[in-house]
């Protein structure tokens, strides 16, 4: 399968958990396929492990991307990054599928010169996410990291560490009572396109705030999204 480009004039494009639509999610082999081609950043799921490490994965379990089924929160990293993960096809066999750690994936990032777009799964403490931030700045790239969220509390949270942080907060709907969020702890907006109107970009834009759109594989709808004049699309394909 191969990318397929857009006319994207503006916008910049997020390679959703690494090129997805390739290779197997959020691991480096993922990562370093987008960093090889024009995307403008790389998101990815960051996870706590049981022995204070932070480890690359979307689910709450393994099972789906390795077959077995390992707890990130109840299982050491070194026990998670042994795991095999299968490849595109379901098999597992490839040495080079396993998780990786947040240190890994922002390294690669920093390599190819991409935005880190980094999704906050589960609720994290103050102390949790300070060490986060900090484990970025030693690598030299957090003033490149976009954090993302579901959860309002951690966003809030990393707002009180890093005031000039770039963040977007991930929602499914917009309405009133989350643009009043958003003004209040500067936040960008992150949403599924499908929650989203072209009304909607205005009345974000004119709020002073930018727009990512997820996870938008459709060439069509792409398009039209671009030309709503949205800022940002994530997608597992689109290019």
């Amino acid at each position: 399968m191969n990318t397929v480009k857009i006319q994207k004039q503006n916008v910049k494009m997020i390679a959703h958990r690494g090129l997805s639509g390739i290779e197997q999610e959020n691991t480096n082999v993922a990562f370093i396929a987008a960093g090889n081609r024009s995307y403008f950043g790389i998101e990815t799921d960051v996870r706590k492990t049981a022995d204070g490490q932070f480890v690359i994965l979307h689910d709450d379990h393994t099972e789906r991307v390795g077959t077995d089924v390992l707890y990130p929160e109840k299982t050491t990293f070194e026990t998670l990054r042994a795991l095999r993960l299968k490849d595109k096809n379901g098999v597992r066999g490839r040495a080079d599928l396993h998780l990786c750690s947040l240190e890994e994936y922002i390294e690669t990032c920093k390599r190819y010169e991409k935005h880190s777009v980094l999704e906050l799964k589960g609720l994290y403490d103050l102390q949790t996410l300070s060490d986060m931030i900090n484990r970025i700045r030693e690598i030299g790239w957090l003033e490149n990291v976009i954090f993302i969220s579901f959860a309002l509390d951690n966003l809030i949270k990393v707002r009180q560490l890093l005031p000039d942080q770039k963040i977007q907060w991930l929602t499914c709907e917009f309405n009133e009572n989350i643009l009043a969020s958003m003004k209040e702890y500067s936040l960008d907006l992150d949403i599924y396109f499908g929650g989203l109107h072209e009304e909607d970009v205005k009345v974000i834009h004119d709020a002073g705030f930018e727009v990512n759109c997820w996870t938008v594989d459709r060439k069509e709808d792409a398009e039209r999204l671009v030309s709503w004049g949205v800022d940002y699309i994530t997608s597992n394909i689109l290019e």
